[in-house]
């Protein structure tokens, strides 16, 4: 690691000085200026990618579209994590430059600044529309960690897992109906979180860990349950 973010300047100077560029350090508060012709860069130096470097980034696009972020490229690139960073970096506006130090500084340029529209992802959009969609209620707080998700197949899952308690072992058909869900056939027999075992052909009951989470997810199947009611006279008005 670098002892200063002013060890990043030397190469970054010599690599815009190569392109004709006449460059100054310290203007104006911005660590580096470069201009050629009409153009104007702005480079701002840290030691590592950080939300300090981003804000200063983004007040220096108010001069010029053509801002720089520099950091030193650490010896270890996440691929995930520069993926962040580009794709970060991207929808500010902003470039990239990596100062490697080995035999000699280079300098990478990793991203050039320009606009950007990020492409929809209409899989993901389908995904994240169908779940929501799915859900009966909400009962999930947002921002929590460490506590299970209520997704909608965990939901399904629990409202298969109430019939069988209820009523006894039942073939998949009979459980879909009374729990309103057309992929019960597909819970039972993938039976993801083991609540479920198939005792004879066609037929399934609930298993002690499919009681356990009976249990634990009681008072979420008690909210759950008036809206299960409320869809399901909603589904007997339809059909009448």
């Amino acid at each position: 690691m670098i002892a200063c973010e002013t060890e990043l300047y030397p190469p970054i100077k010599a690599l815009l000085e190569t392109q004709g560029f006449s460059v100054g350090g310290e203007v104006k508060g911005c660590d580096l200026l470069a201009t050629r012709n009409d153009e104007l860069v702005i480079v701002e130096l840290k030691r590592a990618f950080n939300l300090e470097l981003i804000l200063q980034g983004i007040q220096r696009q108010s001069v010029t579209d053509r801002v720089y972020l520099a950091i030193e490229a650490p010896r270890r690139m996440r691929r995930r994590r520069w993926g962040k960073i580009m794709k970060l970096c991207r929808l500010l506006g902003l470039g990239l430059l990596a100062v490697r130090f080995s035999d000699r500084p280079h300098v990478d340029v990793l991203l050039d600044p320009g606009p950007y529209k990020p492409r929809l992802d209409l899989q993901n959009r389908r995904l994240l529309l169908n779940e929501f969609l799915e859900r009966s209620a909400d009962c999930n707080v947002g921002g929590c960690v460490g506590r299970p998700i209520m997704t909608a197949y965990r939901e399904k899952a629990l409202r298969i897992a109430s019939h069988l308690k209820r009523h006894g072992p039942a073939r998949p058909c009979e459980v879909a109906e009374a729990a309103q869900t057309n992929k019960a056939g597909s819970i039972l027999l993938k039976n993801f979180y083991g609540w479920f075992a198939r005792i004879d052909r066609g037929v399934y009951q609930l298993t002690p860990l499919g009681c356990q989470a009976l249990d634990r997810y009681a008072a979420v199947i008690k909210q759950l349950e008036g809206e299960w009611r409320r869809q399901a006279g909603k589904q007997k008005t339809l059909l009448r």
